[in-house]
């Protein structure tokens, strides 16, 4: 046979086989791509790994974001879980290899209470016999792609972690500047994944009534630590003598925060 004989031979059976096969199949959205097809999860701890990249978006999911105001809502897939118990849980995507967010919501379609939303997971408080909704999306935070390698676990939350704050019942003031120096000790959880301490000041000064505002970010290990704040006046000095404070922190781990809030009368002394 010569050559063009076997290549014309060639040609006449690649097109028989498209006629018998037909155009390739384009890969399919997941099963759990819309509410209808929401996955069971019958009990918890839950683990599991689905490539959304043909997973689409619908109404439902604008829905769910009403409330949230994720930036995107591509890619998303559903799941739901009826828990047996009054317990906490946490929904976390974080693993996935694509940014990726969970809400939580009961209802259904045209009555979505959305409990809990989130960047990387969310975490909410279970009612026994309850059915949560759990929507995972691709909401685009970083800059592309439909979704990717999906990585969900769902499990019982861990609890917030520990916080103590003590406020020390003097601080110094710099009469140069007008700042107050407040000051006290903070001990935090290392499960703490973030912290911080705010504080507000208050005083009386003449026919002004002066006040301030500081913060700090806080090192959580379990260990106590001082911390001190400067807090300057928004419209004047503070001086010598009674201020008013209001002392505020947090300390948030995966789950839940943890929070301290309080009022007391702080005396103010000069800077040594």
């Amino acid at each position: 046979m010569k050559v063009s004989q076997r290549l014309a031979a060639a040609v006449a059976a690649a097109l028989t086989m498209v006629a018998i096969t037909g155009t390739p199949a384009l890969a399919a959205p997941p099963s759990n791509d819309v509410y209808g097809g929401a996955e069971v999860i019958a009990a918890v701890p839950f683990s599991t790994s689905l490539d959304t990249n043909e997973a689409t978006t619908d109404a439902d999911d604008a829905e769910m974001n009403a409330t949230c105001g994720a930036p995107a809502m591509d890619a998303s897939v559903w799941y739901t879980f009826t828990s047996a118990t009054d317990q906490a849980y946490l929904a976390d995507a974080s693993a996935s290899n694509y940014s990726a967010g969970v809400f939580v919501a009961v209802g259904a379609p045209g009555s979505f209470e959305v409990l809990a939303c989130g960047p990387g997971g969310a975490a909410w408080e279970a009612t026994a016999g309850q059915t949560y909704s759990i929507l995972v999306i691709d909401d685009q935070d970083d800059g592309g792609g439909n979704g990717g390698l999906m990585e969900l676990t769902v499990g019982v939350a861990p609890p917030p972690p520990a916080l103590d704050v003590t406020v020390n019942p003097t601080a110094q003031f710099d009469s140069k500047t007008g700042s107050a120096i407040l000051s006290g000790t903070i001990t935090c959880g290392a499960d703490a994944e973030f912290a911080f301490l705010e504080a507000q000041l208050t005083q009386r000064v003449g026919r002004l009534l002066i006040r301030g505002f500081g913060g700090t970010e806080v090192t959580c290990d379990g260990t106590t630590r001082p911390w001190t704040i400067e807090v300057l006046g928004d419209n004047g000095l503070f001086k010598g003598g009674k201020s008013a404070s209001a002392t505020f922190a947090a300390a948030c781990g995966a789950a839940f925060c943890s929070e301290y809030f309080n009022e007391s009368t702080i005396q103010l002394k000069g800077k040594r």
